[in-house]
C-alpha cells in the first residue's frame, strides 16, 4: 500500500513538472488530460501527506508514554493519541476510497433519458417532476443541462425527455439513477382522491467519444421535421429538427434543440454514437454485476430501484434499503446524500474485490 502511494506521489510531481513546461500548451488536448490527472493525483497526495503526519504524531506520543515520567505530560500524550488514532482511521478510509480504480466511463458526460411508463398522464407528470429534480441537482454542481429532445404529455410533464448533461464526473454520479422509479400519490387528474402507483424509467448513457464508435454514413437514414414545443413562429415554419436511424441496429434518435438543421444533425450523431456505445458499457456492467452480491449501478435497467411515497413523504431506494423523509427537498434537487450513499455502497463492493488494506 505505501509503495503504491509513494509511486503515485512521484507521478504527481512528474505530471506537475510536465504542466509547468513552457511547451505544455502547444497540445491543448494533452494539456487538459495532464491537468485532469494532476487534480486527481493531488487529492491522493494531500490525504497521504496528512496520513504520514498523523503516523508521526502517533509515534511521538508513544515515545512520550514510554520515556516520560511527568504525569501531566503523559496525560496530554494519552489524550492526543486517542485523537490521532481516530484521525488515522478516518484518513485510511479516505485513502482506500481514493485508491479504488475508477470506472473509465465515470468522467464522461451523459444523456439522461426519462420515459413515462405505467400510469398514463400521471406517469408523464412525474417524468416532468424527475426532469426538474435532476436539472436542479445538476445546477447545484455547476453542470450544464440542455433538453436534447422531448415529447410532452397531454396534461403536462413528458412522455419522453432526453437531457444532455455536461460537467465533471457526471456519469460517475448519475449512473446510480438508471432503473424504474415508482411514485405513489394522488394524481392531479384523480377526482376521487385515491392514491395511484405510476412508474417512470430512467436511463443514464455515458456519452461516446469520436474514437469509441465508428458509423458509416451509408448506414444512416435521416428525416427532418418541424420542431415542437416553445419557440414561436420559427418552430412552426422550418424543418430544423432531425431524426436519425442507424439501419444495422435499428437505433433511432431525434434532436430539435438548435435552430439549425446542421447543428441538430451534429447533436443527433453524438446521441446515436452514445446509444450504440452504451451497449458495450452495459455488457461491461453486467459482467461486474455477475460478480457482486448487490447491484448498485449495474444490472437490469427494468428493475425497480426507488419509490417516492407522497402520503408518507418518504423516498426509499430498494438497492441499499435506505429510506429518507425529505420528499419536498428531494424533489427540489437535494438528492446528493442519496447518491453519496449509493456511491459508498459501490465503493465498499470494489474494496472487497480489490482487497485494499493497510494491514
Amino acid at each position: 500500500m505505501f509503495t503504491q502511494l509513494e509511486n503515485l506521489k512521484g507521478k504527481f510531481f512528474e505530471v506537475g513538472k510536465s504542466l509547468s513546461d513552457p511547451g505544455a500548451t502547444s497540445d491543448m488536448k494533452r494539456f487538459a488530460q495532464l491537468n485532469k490527472e494532476y487534480r486527481e493525483l493531488e487529492k491522493v497526495v494531500k490525504v497521504y501527506d496528512a496520513y504520514k503526519l498523523v503516523l508521526g504524531n502517533i509515534e511521538t506520543n508513544k515515545q512520550i508514554l514510554n520515556t516520560e515520567s511527568d504525569e501531566e505530560f503523559r496525560d496530554m500524550a494519552k489524550s492526543d493519541l486517542v485523537v490521532q488514532e481516530a484521525e488515522k482511521e478516518k484518513l485510511e478510509d479516505e485513502l482506500k476510497q481514493l485508491l479504488v480504480p475508477k470506472e473509465p466511463e465515470d468522467d464522461r458526460d451523459v444523456l439522461l433519458e426519462i420515459r413515462a411508463g405505467t400510469g398514463g398522464d400521471e406517469a408523464s407528470i412525474f417524468a416532468g417532476d424527475l426532469a426538474r429534480m435532476y436539472t436542479r441537482y445538476c445546477e447545484t454542481l455547476g453542470w450544464s443541462v440542455v433538453i436534447a429532445d422531448a415529447s410532452e404529455g397531454s396534461v403536462g410533464g413528458y412522455k419522453e425527455v432526453i437531457l444532455e448533461i455536461k460537467g465533471e464526473n457526471v456519469y460517475g454520479r448519475m449512473k446510480f439513477e438508471s432503473g424504474v422509479h415508482r411514485v405513489q400519490r394522488i394524481p392531479e387528474t384523480e377526482a376521487k382522491g385515491r392514491v395511484h402507483t405510476s412508474a417512470v424509467t430512467v436511463a443514464v448513457l455515458p456519452e461516446a467519444d469520436e474514437v469509441d464508435v465508428q458509423i458509416n454514413e451509408s448506414d444512416i437514414q435521416m428525416d427532418v421535421f418541424r420542431a415542437s414545443g416553445a419557440g414561436g413562429q420559427h418552430v412552426n415554419r422550418t424543418e430544423s429538427a432531425v431524426r436519425l436511424t442507424h439501419i444495422p441496429t435499428g437505433t433511432i434518435v431525434a434532436c430539435q434543440q438548435e435552430r439549425s438543421q446542421h447543428k441538430n444533425r451534429e447533436h443527433a450523431m453524438k446521441m446515436l454514437k452514445t446509444k450504440i456505445y452504451e451497449a458495450a458499457v452495459r455488457k461491461h456492467e453486467d459482467e461486474i454485476a455477475a460478480r457482486r452480491k448487490t447491484l448498485v449501478s449495474t444490472g437490469d435497467r427494468s428493475a425497480k430501484i426507488r419509490t417516492y411515497n407522497y402520503p408518507q413523504g418518504r423516498i426509499t431506494d430498494h438497492r441499499i434499503n435506505l429510506s429518507v423523509y425529505n420528499l419536498d427537498a428531494f424533489m427540489g434537487g437535494e438528492i446528493g446524500d442519496m447518491i453519496d450513499s449509493l456511491a459508498v455502497a459501490e465503493q465498499t463492493e470494489k474494496l472487497k474485490e480489490g482487497n485494499i488494506s493497510f494491514a
